[in-house]
């Protein structure tokens, strides 16, 4: 019987076959007779039994020779009428193909029943998300259309079908190696960022996964980072595929791929997980994830992506809850510019989170050692194989402690990947350090940490058999400043932790003792940056803190930080704290000779980094410099702007295509104008401070540069005798040697009357207008001035508040003296 007959009347065609395939089908049907008619059947090919033949039939016989005799699967491997599961109802696939490995996993389904494409398309995708195959046919009347299942969202067009000896990789011929990850970064084309992405999945299928959602994308994560790392060592960048991907083998094939990944990252980067953890997402749910992250690039010239990836991740699940936040990288990268940490130098971090301070300080480092050497750093400089220096300077170097066993984890694999499997990063409590022998003593401890641990204990002073002082050249941390230690045995241990009478406090708060713990950490001449809450640097009740640290230490700055940059985690003000312990011994550390007296740089941050609802704010390109403040313009000229060669208004990206964010810090990559961290250099080479006098990438100290930095920021330099005498409660914030502040103190000393008056008139005005607190709006720009906010010379900028703009404009004219600066206008109230 001839085929052309049985599907006249339908929609299906035989186009996509040949005359041998409908030839061979035709010289198999038989005819029965029935009282009205004579009916077709054929034998079918999977069943064995006898089928009427009806049109969709037919094609569906043709199509199974095509399965068989084009690409060869066996008919053992094929399924008709195959049940899928939705919910209580099933319903019947016309064609899977199981898996060769797996035969209960479809690898393949074709629909025939819809012969329009829509309708058929979306027949195969709630078959394909159902049973998880990745392939999909659609025959369609003259054509036929061939899909990869990306993710339940997303059905891809593939130019045809492997047949039993090869993958779908194999009939796409992908390469895709780590060049071709560099060219297409979704990160990059997308605008997104890694947290961004993670969100996304958590939305689609983690939230509902039942996993713990830190530990399985910590897994993938750090599986994708090892994949990446294994293509870029040697000749592989350009010649090894990347198998971090979802190349249309079945979902439970992709889950053993990425979990032999997983071991091979477990093998090359030891402690970070147990040896028998597995990657507990279903197939599913980890194909969704694997099309997620395989067109990201996680290494890049410095694990920003990673840091706040696995900062999200962090606070998510636990970092808030103990008081511990990540600091921005913007404010890491300023301290290790103002400390300029050596290659010969111990560096370690006390309270480490994701270890950004010694990962940063590895960077800076490495950096110094390829220009020594003659090289560039690019933009896979976290990746790329660099000079033996700069390994042996990350396993001998660089130390971390935290007490959080997640941040710990997180923070080893950063600086496993930058110490090519060799870390430094502990698990202990820094504070109670009395009961580290009973830690270290454990058996699983030690299999850990044993190696970083005795490198550690050589730094301690010759002799000492206790854990109590070390011998660090640079310390940089933010520790924990919520919550107190109340444990009277730990609390015996500090000398801040005593009364004015002797005796010891029922509770400390844990940063007032992590400042003297850390001192503990640094050799003579040892020098520190430390986060610390406002209050540690102006309240009158921590007088004895500022005391204690003026007495074992000289003072180098105090950069007050803007009240966005701990947000979401918290608004509390902080301030970051330099200080160099005093040596006179040369023999005993870098030189810091005890003086009465010397000048203490303070800087105030004035861009936050970010908004007030925590997102960044991304530098723009700007043709011209900003005018500066009408009331400062007089006393305080600008400093330049470097030009940045761009449209104007769009997003400044660095040379490696990343944004920039939008602080007055420090210059980046001279895309930027100089910040805080170039003026506190120029101060330092000023002072004459050892550790930037002996550097040698270090150059000469230049006074009229170092005036326009001063001039062009809310940066002062104040001699610590004016600091510590006129001054009775020793306040060292920022906010109170505010560059304008001291213009104001010095025209009233020195009687400058007239041009006192000048400025005064600014914020002079009536007083006594009535604003209750229901009044106050946080995200307007109307500032608010109360009494409690005007101090000597200055207004207290710690607890600002604003006002809608009906009522100030109403205020204003009752009182129609107010102060314009900075773009927005400010009232003060009395």
């Amino acid at each position: 019987m001839n085929l052309a007959d049985i599907l006249k009347d339908s929609n299906y065609k035989l186009s996509q076959f040949t005359a041998a395939e409908i030839e061979q089908l035709e010289q198999s049907i038989t005819l029965k007779t029935t009282k009205s008619d004579e009916v077709p059947y054929i034998i079918c090919l999977v069943r064995q039994k006898a089928i009427k033949l009806t049109p969709e039939e037919a094609i569906r016989q043709l199509y199974l020779q095509v399965l068989n005799e084009r690409l060869h699967y066996p008919f053992s491997r094929i399924q008709v009428e195959y049940g899928v599961n939705f919910g209580r109802e099933v319903k019947r696939a016309d064609i899977v193909v199981m898996d060769k490995d797996r035969p209960n996993t479809v690898y393949m389904i074709v629909e025939l029943k819809k012969p329009k494409l829509k309708d058929g398309k979306d027949q195969l995708r709630s078959y394909c998300n159902a049973t998880g195959a990745p392939i999909a046919i659609c025959p369609n009347c003259d054509q036929i259309s061939y899909y990869q299942r990306k993710d339940p969202n997303y059905f891809e067009d593939i130019p045809g079908l492997p047949n039993a000896n090869q993958t779908l990789a194999d009939i796409l011929q992908i390469k895709f190696t780590l060049e071709d990850l560099i060219a297409n970064d979704k990160l990059i084309k997308e605008n997104k960022s890694l947290k961004t992405l993670i969100e996304e999945m958590e939305d689609k299928v983690l939230a509902n996964a039942g996993v713990d959602v830190f530990e399985e994308l910590f897994k993938l994560i750090f599986t994708k980072l090892y994949d990446e790392w294994y293509s870029g060592q040697g000749n592989r960048r350009k010649t090894r595929s990347l198998e971090f991907r979802n190349t249309g083998q079945t979902e439970a094939a992709l889950k053993t791929k990425i979990q032999d990944l997983f071991d091979g990252a477990k093998k090359k980067w030891e402690g970070v997980f147990s040896e028998d953890a597995k990657i507990s997402l279903t197939p599913s749910h980890l194909s969704v994830c694997v099309s997620s992250l395989e067109n990201v690039k996680l290494f890049n010239s410095n694990l920003d992506v990673i840091d706040e990836a696995f900062e999200y991740l962090i606070n998510q699940s636990s970092k808030g809850e103990k008081g511990q936040f990540f600091t921005p990288r913007y404010v890491i990268d300023m301290c290790v510019k103002m400390l300029n940490p050596q290659e010969d130098e111990y560096m370690i971090d006390t309270a480490a989170g994701s270890s950004g301070f010694p990962v940063h300080t590895i960077f800076h480092v490495w950096r110094q050692i390829l220009v020594d050497e003659g090289l560039q750093a690019s933009h896979l400089f976290s990746l790329e194989d660099k000079p033996p220096r700069c390994k042996e300077y990350v396993e001998e170097k660089v130390f971390a402690i935290d007490f959080d066993e997640k941040a710990v984890r997180v923070a080893r694999t950063l600086n496993l990947i930058a110490g090519d499997g060799q870390t430094n990063i502990l698990h202990l409590n820094t504070l109670d350090y009395e009961l580290w022998n009973e830690v270290t003593e454990q058996e699983e401890w030690d299999n850990v940490y044993n190696a970083g641990f005795k490198r550690l204990k050589r730094l301690r002073p010759k002799g000492s058999k206790d854990f109590r002082e070390f011998q660090f050249d640079v310390l940089m941390a933010n520790p924990p400043f919520a919550g107190d230690i109340k444990e009277p045995r730990m609390i015996a241990r500090y000398d801040l932790a005593k009364k004015p009478d002797g005796k010891w406090q029922n509770k400390v708060g844990r940063d007032i003792l992590f400042i003297e713990r850390n001192l503990d950490f640094l050799k003579p001449g040892g020098r520190m940056a430390i986060v610390l809450p406002q209050g540690r640097f102006n309240n009158s009740s921590d007088k004895n803190i500022r005391d204690f640290i003026a007495e074992r230490c000289r003072i180098l700055a105090v950069v007050g930080l803007h009240g966005n940059t701990f947000k979401p985690h918290t608004g509390t003000k902080t301030s970051v704290l330099f200080v160099q312990k005093w040596n006179d011994d040369p023999k005993a550390g870098a030189l810091c000779p005890r003086r009465d007296d010397y000048n203490i740089f303070f800087a105030t941050m004035r861009k936050s980094g970010k908004d007030n609802s925590r997102e960044k704010m991304w530098r723009k390109i700007s043709s011209s410099t900003s005018p500066p403040d009408d009331e400062l313009s007089e006393l305080m000229p600008p400093s330049p702007m470097q030009r940045v060669v761009g449209v104007e208004g769009d997003f400044l990206q660095d040379v490696h295509g990343h944004l920039v964010v939008d602080h007055d810090l420090y210059n980046h990559e001279g895309l930027t104008e100089d910040g805080i961290a170039e003026a506190f250099i120029e101060f330092a080479k000023k002072e004459k401070l050892s550790f930037f006098e002996s550097s040698p990438s270090v150059t000469p100290f230049d006074a009229v540069r170092y005036q326009q930095l001063m001039d062009g920021l809310e940066a002062a330099a104040v001699n610590f005798h004016r600091v510590c005498y006129e001054n009775e409660e020793f306040r060292i914030d920022s906010e109170y040697y505010h560059p304008l502040h001291l213009v104001y103190e010095s025209l009233v000393t020195a009687k400058e009357h007239d041009r006192l008056g000048k400025l005064c008139n600014l914020i002079a005005g009536p007083f006594g207008s009535t604003v209750t607190t229901d009044n106050y709006v946080e995200d307007e720009e109307f500032r608010y001035i109360r009494g409690k906010d005007v101090q000597d010379f200055f207004l207290d900028d710690s607890d600002p508040v604003y006002v809608e703009r009906n009522l100030f404009d109403s205020l204003s004219r009752e009182h129609p003296s107010f102060l314009q600066r900075g773009g927005k206008s400010v009232r003060i109230s009395k």
